[in-house]
């Protein structure tokens, strides 16, 4: 007698179906429902009974296969001339304080429009960021957290976020809503964003968005520094305005880089808008049960949010490259990348 192959699997051996291990994955991740709320529901609804603990096997699992393809997608990332990058803290469980969770940290590396990487660390440390970037000559846009200095090529373009030194000024408008001196910096910078936006709203190439901002964004930045060296020069030493102005002046240079580089965003609000997620998710499942597996969960995340931003489905996905990925080649691992396999198969 002669039995035909069975089809390749997630996990070999599992009782439980591709399908309940990425709905579990999906439902974590995507949902954020935590794996004893999902244990719980299957027993209330359906009188099945697994254990969290199965769960977390399913899900570590999952996160384990992952780890090879969010490593092509970092080598993808790099590769290119173009990298936003924040960070965010997360509790991890050790041994160590007995009773209180460690706090660590996800760190994310993208690209507009393309990939998501997150990077688990314990700590905030520039060790990070110089470990994933390494030699990395293109533009890196970031926050002005000092971590992100010295690191990099040579030829490392730094880039910092208008959106960050918008907040300082609105901070002080909050403070004096009637500010006559911060409001009109406010005023002129969000004039400054009303560029980028009707570009989108046009669908305007890279190239015609830069010749708008040179012609109207120019003229702005050149207003936007004359109001904040009027304001530094009366602002109270310890005021919210005075330390607008100071972070916006110690900044500039890498706030104007914009106008060299026209595929460089105003802001690194996309990078933000990815740790969404992961804060709505923190308060859900509180917090990753080791730092064994803290790459793990990054790379599930990077995988999630990967798919997000590509408005690809993830369950999609998960379901096409997950089955028989332990058995695969490492040299096919880049053709597994969210960001290759959409390009293919959309």
């Amino acid at each position: 007698m002669v039995a035909a192959l069975l089809p390749p699997r997630i996990i070999e051996k599992c009782l439980a179906s591709d399908r309940i291990v990425i709905d579990t994955v999906v439902s974590k991740y995507c949902n954020h429902t935590p794996l004893h709320r999902q244990s719980v529901i299957l027993g209330r609804d359906i009188g099945l009974e697994i254990s969290r603990a199965t769960l977390d096997g399913w899900v570590l699992k999952v996160g384990e296969l992952l780890i090879p393809v969010v490593a092509a997608m970092h080598r993808e990332l790099i590769s290119g001339s173009y990298i936003q990058a924040d960070e965010t803290p997360v509790d991890v469980q050790t041994r160590e304080g007995r009773g209180q969770n460690h706090q660590a940290y996800l760190w994310q590396y993208s690209r507009p429009g393309g990939s998501v990487v997150f990077d688990f660390r314990l700590g905030r440390g520039r060790d990070g960021p110089k470990r994933f970037l390494g030699q990395f000559e293109g533009i890196l846009q970031t926050d002005g957290y000092a971590a992100y200095d010295q690191i990099g090529g040579t030829r490392m373009v730094h880039a910092a976020c208008w959106a960050h030194a918008r907040r300082q000024f609105f901070e002080a408008v909050q403070l004096n809503p009637r500010d006559p001196v911060a409001t009109p910096i406010v005023a002129r910078i969000d004039e400054l964003f009303a560029v980028d936006a009707e570009a989108r709203r046009k669908a305007l190439t890279t190239a015609a968005r830069h010749i708008r901002r040179q012609e109207i964004a120019k003229p702005l930045l050149d207003d936007i520094r004359s109001k904040i060296e009027a304001a530094q020069s009366i602002a109270l030493p310890s005021s919210a305005l005075s330390k607008a102005c100071q972070y916006a002046f110690t900044l500039w240079r890498k706030l104007t880089r914009f106008l060299e580089y026209p595929e460089l965003e105003l802001s690194n609000n996309l990078a933000e808008n990815s740790m969404r997620p992961v804060a709505l998710g923190r308060k859900n499942w509180i917090h990753i049960g080791s730092p064994q597996a803290g790459p793990k969960v990054a790379a599930i995340l990077s995988v999630v949010e990967s798919c997000r931003r590509l408005k690809f489905p993830v369950r999609d996905y998960f379901s096409a490259i997950l089955p028989g990925l332990a058995d695969l080649p490492v040299r096919c691992l880049p053709d597994l990348t969210p960001a290759v396999w959409v390009a293919r198969h959309s």
